[in-house]
């Protein structure tokens, strides 16, 4: 199955220049944990509520901090004809839950998280989600 056919096509952006209230007012009505950051027609950055609270608001930022202080500006994507299983691989090797869709003009066009992914793949889904969660990196605990 392509991406595009399990895909949310509905996706809410934030510009640099948003403040992270709005970002995180924005998450709050669509029940997400992550926006993309659009300049324009291009995908600069993803913000996340992890984002929000670690870079911002633990480093002293308030609510009227832009989104483009703290956003990520590293951005992972897939592009909208790949096959599922290969991007859930994908998902598990980079450890995201979410990825921005775009197409080969690296146009937005849309958002899969493994929460779609779950529901046309279910036995994949839970692979990819153990890789995703094993601990390590710069924010394990257990150091």
């Amino acid at each position: 199955m392509k991406i595009s056919e399990c895909m949310t096509q509905d996706v809410r952006l934030v510009s640099p220049d948003d403040t992270i209230e709005r970002a995180a007012q924005i998450m709050g009505s669509v029940d997400t944990g992550v926006l993309p950051v659009s300049d324009g027609d291009r995908l600069v950055g993803m913000i996340t509520d992890r984002d929000i609270a670690i870079r911002g608001v633990a480093e002293g930022c308030g609510p009227s901090a832009r989104v483009g202080d703290i956003m990520s500006r590293e951005v992972k994507y897939c592009f909208d004809d790949a096959e599922a299983d290969e991007v859930l691989v994908n998902m598990a090797e980079i450890q995201v839950r979410r990825m921005p869709v775009v197409d080969h003009d690296k146009r937005l066009v849309g958002i899969v998280s493994l929460a779609d992914l779950d529901r046309e793949e279910p036995a994949r889904s839970g692979h990819a989600l153990r890789h995703i969660t094993e601990p390590g990196g710069t924010h394990n605990q257990s150091r």
